[in-house]
């Protein structure tokens, strides 16, 4: 069982303008910042921003739960009654993610390190 959220991904548009905003907000600077995506570590929590989130499906922030074994663990919600919306993408740094559809319709992160 995983701990907690590990990883909260806002889509956005505008990587710069949304940057500025969560700087701000968050009174630090973003530990990534690349062209796709920007990420924030704030106490245990990640919080990213995703460029490329809209183009993925994502309308509304994903929580991501870490898991040890995203393979299975996918595996095992689908036989549960999710539903694939990805497939597991490799978004760097030997970092996992994958999302699903729980019953409502709503998104559910996986995150394997």
């Amino acid at each position: 069982m995983p701990e907690g959220i590990a990883l909260v991904v806002y889509p956005v548009d505008d990587l710069k303008a949304s940057k500025e905003l969560y700087t701000t907000l968050f009174g630090i600077a973003p530990y990534a910042d690349g062209p796709s995506y920007v990420g924030f570590r704030v106490g245990n929590v990640e919080f990213g921003l995703d460029a490329n989130g809209p183009s993925r499906g994502m309308t509304a922030p994903v929580a991501y739960w870490p898991v040890d074994d995203i393979h299975k663990t996918l595996q095992d919600l689908l036989s549960a009654g999710a539903r694939a919306h990805t497939d597991v993408i490799d978004v760097g740094s030997g970092q996992l993610v994958a999302l699903l559809k729980d019953l409502g319709g709503n998104l559910i992160g996986l995150a394997q390190k």
